[in-house]
């Protein structure tokens, strides 16, 4: 290897996953999935407890990815797609992405990184597609959020030609990711953004996994226990004849297929940057966009002991799996307790890379380079969230802030305020908003100020709401 090779800088490995819960991993306490090469990954660097997705949908984390801002002050707010309404009208949102915006794809492509995408993008119309925010290579992203009806091809994606009848996607995007990194240059650093679809919907898997895990869930007796809870109606107009449908298990056999399925695949990419004798100089981070889908649209995983999931404003919804592993400088099987949010990478990524930090940019992120090195404090008082979206799993409307270990919840259909000690408690059951009225109100006036420093836009009641639940019939 030339000097140069050895005193270039670190490629950088980001994967993201779709829908993937914060206990859907081994090293996270799942007792039904089975993750080996992500628990390996976890203990050859830091694993993150209190890690968030900026948004508990999808395209509003992937655009504070790329950008280093919250959704709120980008106006990417909701799914791009979605348009949700119940006893409020969701605010209008941003559906894209623009052009306009420097991602960190293009800051790494300015600093001479090769930069390739592989897999879901979901951030706006074939203007606003990965090659037109920095990305020199584009495999399966473009504007849909999902793989379509399945996960076998003919894909019918027009960044991925189709592969023999069968074949199954997740597979095929890995094949592309381990081609693109058996062929890169020497000298010269790659950006891989990894975003599998998987473990969005539709819930697939080859039918090896079903056997496997139709097998565990008897042999562990979770055939002979509850598995779902129902709940009320949905608040959302499209749904209101069903009902919230509560995972109370991790069961599922088909998702834990996907689970293996992908913890396989990585597995692989892994063993590529080994081969290639890149792994040294490798910088690889894991995590989710959202929380894991625990409550609708088949309900196929649980959170627990988090409460809610995709789509809702508690810690079910936003907490996630964040695994960072830099060679020679994360400390094997270390863990990571402060706060961290989808905002902090793009300026984690530009100091890992030796560039200087752009706060004109990530505005909203801060570098996570002081906890990766053993450190424990961050510049910054709270992390905020504000999604003024019904959420098609039953969430409604709302914003949320969490300073230290209080985490504050306002309902935008209600006005009405909740607050948790996270540490304490977990699992959002103990509302401490009476009981403590000072810090109640501390972190209230903190969200509200935030908001309106970003003008932040809230939903406004729907004058042609026709009640259809309880609560809504008997306020």
């Amino acid at each position: 290897m030339s000097e140069h090779s050895e005193n270039r800088r670190p490629n950088i490995l980001f994967i993201l996953i779709d829908d993937m819960g914060w206990r859907d991993l081994g090293c996270y306490g799942s007792p039904f999935y089975e993750t080996p090469h992500l628990d390996l990954l976890a203990q050859r660097g830091m694993r993150f407890t209190d890690a968030y997705a900026a948004c508990p949908v999808c395209s509003p984390t992937r655009a504070s990815i790329m950008t280093g801002r919250y959704p709120a002050r980008l106006g990417i707010t909701n799914w791009i797609g979605g348009d949700e309404r119940g006893r409020l009208i969701s605010s209008p949102y941003v559906r894209e992405l623009a052009p306009e915006e420097t991602s960190i794809a293009t800051v790494l492509s300015d600093a001479g990184y090769a930069t390739w995408h592989v897999g879901k993008w979901h951030l706006g119309p074939e203007h606003c597609w990965p090659e037109h925010h920095g990305f020199d290579v584009n495999v399966g992203g473009f504007d849909q959020g999902g793989p379509g009806r399945h996960y076998f091809s003919p894909y019918k994606n027009p960044r991925l030609e189709d592969g023999p009848e069968g074949e199954y996607l997740t597979d095929r995007l890995t094949d592309e990711a381990v081609n693109l990194i058996e062929g890169a240059e020497d000298d010269t650093p790659f950006f891989m953004y990894l975003s599998h679809y998987a473990v969005h919907t539709p819930i697939m898997v080859p039918d090896k996994y079903l056997d496997k895990y139709e097998k565990k869930a008897k042999a562990l007796g979770l055939d002979r226990v509850p598995t779902f809870d129902e709940g009320d109606l949905f608040p959302c107009e499209h749904k209101k004849d069903g009902r919230i449908k509560r995972r109370l298990v991790q069961s599922d056999p088909a998702y834990a297929g996907m689970v293996q399925n992908l913890d396989e695949n990585l597995g692989r990419v892994f063993e590529a940057l080994e081969r290639t004798g890149q792994a040294d100089h490798t910088v690889i981070v894991f995590t989710s966009d959202n929380g894991g889908l625990a409550t609708a649209e088949g309900s196929p995983t649980c959170n627990a002991p988090l409460a809610e999931g995709k789509g809702w404003m508690y810690e079910g919804g936003t907490r996630e799996p964040l695994l960072v592993y830099w060679p020679g400088v994360t400390e094997g099987d270390s863990v990571c307790t402060t706060p961290v949010t989808s905002t902090d990478f793009f300026p984690t990524l530009l100091e890992m890379a030796g560039l200087r930090a752009r706060p004109e940019l990530h505005r909203d992120g801060v570098s996570l380079v002081g906890l990766l090195k053993g450190g424990d404090r961050l510049p910054r008082e709270g992390i905020f969230w504000h999604y003024p979206h019904y959420g098609n799993q039953g969430g409604t409307p709302g914003s949320s802030v969490r300073v230290g270990d209080y985490k504050l919840i306002e309902f935008f259909e209600t006005g009405e305020v909740e607050l948790y000690n996270l540490r304490d408690d977990v699992s959002e059951e103990i509302d401490l908003a009476d009981a403590e009225p000072e810090r109640r109100e501390h972190l209230k006036a903190l969200l509200e100020q935030w908001r309106e420093s970003l003008e932040a836009r809230i939903p406004e009641p729907n004058v042609d709401f026709v009640p259809w639940r309880d609560e809504d019939l008997h306020p």
